[in-house]
């Protein structure tokens, strides 16, 4: 089968995604950035995979290292086939622009929007000689039309520029039957993020038109779908899994 390179895949929104590659028989170098407890827990919890899967501590925001995770994913496995950009700064701290350090707008723009460019000009290389390719990378809800995000100004800036540099890589790279694809997870906060959907049924969320939270499993399964070989249709575009939650302005 194929190798899947998955940032941030041990922990939060990317834990279920490298499950569902791994189940299907893909090979998963992923990364972890501080918690080397998680990353270890990780890979006893999946340890039937273990020879189909490679934990490398990576900075994103350090480009240096992603050069030495996409060379260490390559020696162990070969070729990347998927590229899923789930590794994200994000300021918790709800504060207006103006507020933000310099050194907080650089983590958010480098993490968000630059790291995957470079992760991008690290594998394309790859997917274009096999003709072949499957990139998804993780906006926002409203990220497609630029919407603006009172008190996420850092966040928004670099996931709506990830929206158009998706769109552009689409266009570029059709013709080597590569595509590129993004997704907006909804409100998934906590334990949700690595939770399964019969789990999230459990409990009814009055916030979320669905009557559930949304969880990992809901974006793995869109990601797995995008990554298909007949999904070659789908590219340039931008989906929002949000179960029908206003996301930007559900404090309003």
């Amino acid at each position: 089968m194929g190798h899947a390179l998955i940032t941030a895949g041990t922990s939060g929104l990317g834990r279920k995604v490298i499950e569902e590659f791994l189940r299907a028989g893909h090979c998963v170098t992923t990364t972890y950035c501080k918690n080397y407890e998680k990353a270890k827990k990780v890979q006893e919890d999946l340890g039937a995979y273990s020879h189909h899967l490679h934990i490398v501590q990576t900075d994103v925001t350090k480009k240096s290292e992603l050069k030495k995770l996409v060379d260490a994913g390559i020696a162990k496995f070969g070729g990347i086939d998927y590229l899923i950009n789930n590794a994200g700064p994000f300021v918790f701290d709800r504060k207006k622009l103006m507020d933000y350090t310099e050194d907080e707008w650089y983590e958010m723009v480098e993490g968000n929007l630059s790291a995957v460019f470079y992760l991008l000009r690290l594998t394309i290389p790859h997917m274009r000689q096999q003709k072949f390719g499957r990139i998804v990378n993780y906006g926002f809800q409203g990220a497609n039309s630029a919407s603006g995000w009172p008190y996420r100004a850092a966040f928004a800036a670099a996931k709506s520029g990830l929206a158009s540099l998706t769109k552009t890589l689409a266009f570029e790279e059709a013709e080597n039957q590569i595509t590129s694809n993004m997704i907006s997870p909804g409100n998934i906060v906590g334990d949700m993020k690595e939770a399964s959907i019969e789990e999230s049924r459990k409990t009814f969320d009055s916030k979320t038109p669905i009557g559930r939270s949304g969880t990992g499993e809901d974006i793995a399964r869109t990601i797995m779908y995008l990554c298909e070989e007949n999904s070659d249709m789908i590219t340039g575009s931008v989906f929002e899994v949000t179960g029908g939650l206003d996301v930007i302005h559900r404090y309003r």
